[in-house]
């Protein structure tokens, strides 16, 4: 008889227990809406962590969005990342070095924060004391007001914390599509 690990049982109890979820009428089956947005900064993150993240919650049979995956060419930037972030039921947002050098990365989060979606904050190669608006960002006024708020609420936010020196890939994505997991199936026991 073959023994598992606490976290490979656990692992296997949260598939099976989302697989159940899944019934032709269940809205967490395949729609036009995504499940889990992906919020990151390219240069930093994107053949790392962010595409890690989108192939493991494919596999999980989760639609998650990543920009350079869910979108093509003559697709409206703003209009379609702000559908998928209104649309999305989680949001995760992958804070790196570089993150808030990026007008995109923070437009992004502020609507994630506005649109009060459960957030799960991964905190990659950068602590979240070290989340700050930088002074070349250009935006108006009012949407560096919107981003120096996102990022307080970010800060305060219990998120995963990953080291790309010492730390496992693999861990940190597991470890977050479990949240995930668990997140949808909290949201779909809410809905009853």
């Amino acid at each position: 008889m073959q023994r598992y690990s606490s976290a490979a049982m656990k692992m296997m109890n949260f598939h099976r227990n989302f697989l159940a979820l899944q019934t032709p009428t269940n809205p967490l089956v395949r729609n036009k809406a995504c499940d889990v947005f992906i919020n990151h900064r390219g240069i930093d993150t994107k053949r790392t962590i962010a595409t890690l993240l989108y192939d493991h919650l494919s596999r999980l049979n989760l639609q998650p969005f990543l920009d350079n995956k869910n979108m093509k060419p003559g697709d409206k930037l703003f209009d379609n990342i702000d559908n998928a972030i209104k649309n999305c039921k989680v949001g995760i947002t992958v804070f790196s070095p570089n993150y808030c050098k990026s007008y995109f990365c923070l437009h992004e989060l502020a609507l994630i924060m506005e649109s009060k979606k459960k957030v799960i904050p991964i905190f990659c190669d950068i602590k979240p004391s070290q989340l700050a608006l930088v002074n070349n960002v250009t935006a108006p006024d009012k949407d560096l007001e919107r981003f120096k708020l996102a990022i307080e609420e970010a800060k305060n936010t219990v998120g995963l914390t990953f080291d790309s020196l010492k730390g496992n890939w693999s861990d940190v994505v597991t470890s977050a599509s479990e949240i995930v997991i668990e997140s949808l199936m909290e949201m779909k026991s809410e809905e009853k």
